[in-house]
């Protein structure tokens, strides 16, 4: 793994790499880090250079400033993909960052040769006119929550973690350094107003989705038996079911190689 700094608007984007070959940048979800798609980059094998932004207002890019939303992390990864040198480059999105990639292909079609969505990407079914906070609340339960809150160690973070049934049940090295990346000390590294432009634009403007291929989970953000979408919210899309998973496994989990799979296909 290497990490980088990509100067973007405002200062440097943090960048994690791993593997070589043919490229695919990799966008994260709302609250999470570049690690979370580090069980899907061991998977790989070292086959596809997998490269994942720490996203504007997390982790080790927190300190860049506003604004925020799907037009400025567009921007950042073309900034990204000149930086490598890239053309054209392939693109893949868990949850939010699937929301970032349909927002980059539709800004700057010339330069994505292909898109992944996993377990996003799609408009999601909340009821029209509730307000952001409420929104962040009802998709993302407590990983919203976590953001206001202080722990006093790393221990303490990894216990709240772990009280989450779709974390802890399946908990791992990957799950526990994705964690520690996020952690400052006291809290999440997590911007709320990132948090909360971010996802305005995920539900009030997000971009078309047809014709990128999805893969999603069963289960949800707690491990529940419903996960972020229905079959019929995917029906007559290119959309594959990944079995028993849940919205973080999906990447951080048994998910991994099935992801993996699809991002060699995508460049292949």
């Amino acid at each position: 793994m290497e990490e980088i700094d990509v100067p973007v608007a405002g200062g440097d984007l943090r960048v994690v790499s791993w593997g070589s070959g043919p490229t695919v940048l990799a966008a994260h979800g709302v609250t999470a880090n570049a690690l979370s798609w580090a069980r899907v980059a061991s998977a790989l094998g070292g086959r596809v250079r997998l490269v994942a932004p720490d996203l504007r207002g997390r982790a080790r890019s927190a300190g860049l400033p506003g604004p925020y939303g799907m037009a400025a992390h567009a921007a950042d990864l073309m900034a990204v993909a000149d930086h490598l040198g890239l053309s054209q480059v392939a693109l893949a999105g868990h949850s939010m960052g699937a929301f970032v990639v349909t927002e980059t292909a539709a800004r700057y079609p010339s330069r994505v040769s292909s898109v992944l969505l996993v377990d996003g990407g799609l408009p999601l079914p909340v009821p029209a006119g509730i307000a952001v906070d409420d929104a962040l609340h009802a998709i993302i339960g407590p990983a919203m929550a976590r953001l206001s809150m202080t722990f006093d160690s790393l221990d303490a973070y990894y216990d709240y973690f772990r009280g989450n049934p779709a974390l802890g049940r399946y908990w791992g090295p990957e799950i526990a350094e994705y964690i520690a990346r996020d952690f400052t000390g006291s809290g999440s590294s997590c911007r709320l107003e990132a948090v909360r432009a971010d996802t305005r634009d995920m539900l009030e403007a997000a971009a078309p989705a047809d014709g990128f291929p999805l893969l999603w989970a069963p289960r949800g953000l707690q491990d529940e038996d419903h996960g972020m979408y229905a079959a019929a919210d995917v029906a007559g899309r290119d959309a594959e079911l990944v079995p028993d998973v849940n919205h973080y496994t999906l990447l951080l989990g048994a998910g991994a190689d099935r992801v993996a799979a699809r991002l060699g296909d995508l460049v292949r």
